[in-house]
């Protein structure tokens, strides 16, 4: 029985992609890489590992969207996982993909979603941030959420050093979170 295939959708450094992509035993093959911004550092990270690269953006979301499903119908991808991937998702790719489109957010949902979370939580001076792998849907970071991971702000913490200690548990949780979830369906 072959993997199901899987799509990352990334925007920047590509630091979960990557953390994806040395998960050994990976319950799916990630067979293409969707960037929208052309020479982000994630497409050097794809070439790297083989992965196939699709960078396009258009004037309008539907547009967008609906070349994207058609590059994703034609590689057989079964599963999207967003990985910094700095755009909404619209009701096209939704309806194609519904329950299939996995995001990770470095924060608590519903604290602190959309851009800037992990600012936004150093600012706020709260104690306890974290990490947060949910489904998306129409809204910004509201999707049902299927676990979380906290991290504790130190008195010491700088924006960085919180940034970094957090995506250390982003790259440990979100290649568990998927190899459960696609094993269990």
């Amino acid at each position: 029985m072959s993997k199901l295939k899987a799509a990352v959708f990334a925007s920047g450094t590509g630091s979960n992609f990557e953390a994806i992509m040395e998960t050994k035993h990976l319950a799916c093959e990630i067979a293409l890489l969707v960037c929208d911004k052309a020479g982000a550092s994630v497409i050097a990270k794809a070439e790297k590992y083989g992965v196939p690269t699709f960078v396009f953006d258009a004037p309008d979301k539907a547009t967008y969207e609906k070349v994207i499903i058609d590059k994703l119908e034609e590689s057989g991808i079964s599963w999207i996982f967003l990985a910094g991937y700095m755009r909404i998702a619209g009701p096209t790719l939704l309806r194609s993909y519904e329950g299939r489109i996995l995001n990770i957010h470095p924060s608590l949902l519903p604290a602190f979603p959309g851009v800037d979370a992990i600012g936004q939580a150093f600012r706020a001076g709260v104690g306890t941030t974290g990490v947060t792998v949910h489904y998306i849907d129409e809204g910004i970071d509201t999707g049902p959420i299927i676990v979380q991971e906290k991290v504790t702000i130190l008195k010491d913490d700088t924006e960085e050093s919180l940034k970094k200690r957090i995506q250390q548990v982003e790259h440990q949780l979100y290649p568990k979170v998927i190899n459960q979830l696609l094993q269990s369906k």
